[in-house]
């Protein structure tokens, strides 16, 4: 991996995973935000002013057309320009990752807490950032991106978005594949101007040493390619059409696939 050179303090804890395949860079178009309306079923309504925090949804356009939302939970207890907070999820997951626990444990009401102004990301085809300027999420042509894509239009226009509406230079928090993008754009000096710091939770460069047999005969068999051509143009972990494939490749392997999310992800060992 190219070497780092970084004005930035990167804080690297523990370890993680994630599978990408490379596509096709599209073409630039204007990047178009909005602050987003309020729904009755968005992360803001029911996850964090039932816990007492003011919050706002955000839609921001990245140049290749994706619309992604993005939750604003504005700081408590500290008047005047509060420094703002990305969060970026990992794989499988999006920004509600960040507000599963209680308050006083999730670390994005723990950063409003402290003063700051955070923002949660949600990448590209998780479900809350579906929409696109011209596809259905029904189309190949949607799903037709893979990192590179959240590298090359996700983090700008998310580094972009919040820059623009706080007039600050933002912190970054990133887990698992959050991590991958943040160090795909930082070794081309990507974002810089932009960033104050960078906490990278399960960091990615490689994935040379990852544990799940799954993942690997997955890979080494291109299935991704195989479900694309079959028409199964999203890979999520509820999926009926993918809990299926890998049931029947748990069945015909040695594979213990108790439980599906940690046979694909791998188990973890931390020391006590």
């Amino acid at each position: 991996m190219a070497k780092i050179s970084l004005s930035i303090t990167l804080v690297i804890l523990l370890c993680g995973l994630t599978l990408a395949s490379r596509t096709k860079i599209l073409p630039l178009s204007n990047t178009i935000t909005a602050l987003a309306p309020e729904l009755n079923d968005g992360v803001c309504s029911s996850l964090v002013k039932t816990q007492g925090y003011a919050c706002e949804e955000h839609l921001v356009t990245t140049k290749d057309g994706y619309v992604l939302n993005m939750q604003r939970i504005l700081p408590r207890g500290k008047p005047g320009n509060s420094i703002p907070v990305v969060l970026q999820h990992g794989l499988f997951m999006d920004g509600v990752t960040w507000l599963l626990l209680p308050p006083s444990q999730s670390l994005a009401f723990l950063l409003a807490d402290n003063g700051f102004d955070v923002w949660i990301a949600n990448s590209r085809g998780t479900k809350y950032s579906y929409q696109h300027t011209s596809f259905s999420s029904n189309s190949s042509d949607y799903w037709n991106w893979s990192w590179d894509e959240l590298v090359a239009y996700d983090l700008p226009a998310t580094f972009e978005y919040v820059h623009d509406q706080t007039r600050q230079k933002l912190h970054y928090v990133g887990h698992s594949q959050g991590t991958l993008v943040a160090l795909a754009a930082f070794s081309k000096d990507q974002q810089l101007d932009k960033l104050r710091s960078a906490a990278l939770l399960c960091p990615i460069a490689y994935v040379g040493q990852m544990t799940s047999q799954v993942a690997k005969k997955a890979a080494d068999n291109f299935i991704a390619e195989t479900l694309y051509k079959l028409g199964v143009f999203e890979f999520s972990l509820k999926g009926g059409s993918v809990v299926k494939f890998l049931k029947d490749m748990c069945a015909g392997t040695s594979i213990d696939c108790t439980n599906l999310f940690t046979s694909f992800t791998g188990f973890t060992h931390l020391p006590i």
